[in-house]
C-alpha cells in the first residue's frame, strides 16, 4: 500500500532494553525482538513507497555500555542479515546500505555487512541504510579533516556534503524516535536540519507498520517552510 508521505525516513532505535526490563527479561532479549523489528519496518516502509529508510542501530557512544552489551550488538548483524532475510529484501527490491565506521568493528560483522550490499547493489526500491557505529559529530570531523587533507581551499555546503558518509542520501525529511525520548543523540545531525521530528512513546520492539503509519500521516499534516513564510503567515 503506498502512501503520500516523505522520501526520506530516519529513526533513533530506543526503548529495546526498557522493553525488555518491562517485560522481567535480560536486555538482550530487547535486543534480538529489536532488530526482527528492524525487518518488519524495512518491508511495511517499502510497502509504503518510502526511498529511503535509515536505521540508527549503533552510536559511536554505545561503546560505552557493558562489554556484554557491546559484544552482542556488534554480533545482530548477523542474525539479522542471515540469507533468508536478504532473500526477503532481495524480493521487495530493497538495496542495503551502510554509514559510519569500519575500523572498530569485529571482522565478521564487517564481512557480514560488506556481504549484504553486495547481494543487494543491484536492487532498484528503496535504500535501506544502517547506521552503525555511526555519530554525526565523528562523521563531520572525519570529513573536515579529509576536505583539510585535499588541500581544498574553500569549503561551501556542497563540499562538506559530498564528503560525509550520507552524500549519496538526500537530506532526512521525517526523523522518528520511539522510546519516549526527545533527544537527537548525535544523529544526522547535519542532514536533519529541516526534518519534522516525531517522538513516539512505544518502545522500538512494539513500534509497529500501524505506528509507522501515524508517523507519516502526521508528517503529512506539517507545514514544512524550510526557514521561511507562507503567504497567510
Amino acid at each position: 500500500m503506498s502512501v503520500k508521505g516523505p522520501q526520506h525516513v530516519a529513526i533513533i532505535l530506543d526503548g529495546n532494553g526498557r522493553w525488555a526490563t518491562a517485560q522481567g527479561l535480560p536486555r538482550t532479549d530487547g535486543h534480538e525482538q529489536g532488530a526482527k523489528q528492524i525487518k518488519t519496518i524495512a518491508l511495511a516502509a517499502s510497502k509504503m513507497g518510502i526511498k529511503y529508510l535509515t536505521i540508527y542501530c549503533f552510536s559511536t557512544e554505545n561503546w560505552n555500555r557493558s562489554v556484554g552489551e557491546v559484544n552482542y550488538l556488534m554480533n545482530m548483524p548477523q542474525r539479522l542479515l542471515q540469507n533468508k532475510q536478504i532473500n526477503d529484501f532481495n524480493n521487495e527490491q530493497i538495496r542495503i546500505n551502510h554509514i559510519g565506521r569500519t575500523t572498530k568493528m569485529p571482522a565478521k560483522t564487517l564481512e557480514i555487512l560488506q556481504d549484504s550490499l553486495a547481494k543487494t547493489k543491484d536492487n532498484k526500491g528503496m535504500i535501506l541504510t544502517f547506521a552503525f557505529d555511526y555519530g554525526a559529530v565523528e562523521e563531520m570531523l572525519s570529513a573536515i579533516n579529509n576536505i583539510i587533507a585535499e588541500k581544498i581551499p574553500v569549503v561551501d555546503e556542497t563540499i562538506l556534503a559530498n564528503h560525509l558518509y550520507t552524500k549519496d542520501l538526500p537530506l532526512v525529511d521525517l526523523l522518528i524516535r520511539p522510546g519516549g525520548e526527545k533527544r537527537l543523540s548525535n544523529f544526522l545531525l547535519f542532514q536533519s536540519r529541516y526534518a519534522e521530528l516525531y517522538f513516539s512513546d512505544k518502545y522500538w520492539p512494539e513500534f509497529d507498520e500501524k505506528c509507522l503509519l501515524a508517523a507519516i500521516m502526521d508528517y503529512n499534516n506539517r507545514n514544512r517552510r524550510f526557514g521561511g513564510i507562507t503567504d497567510n503567515e
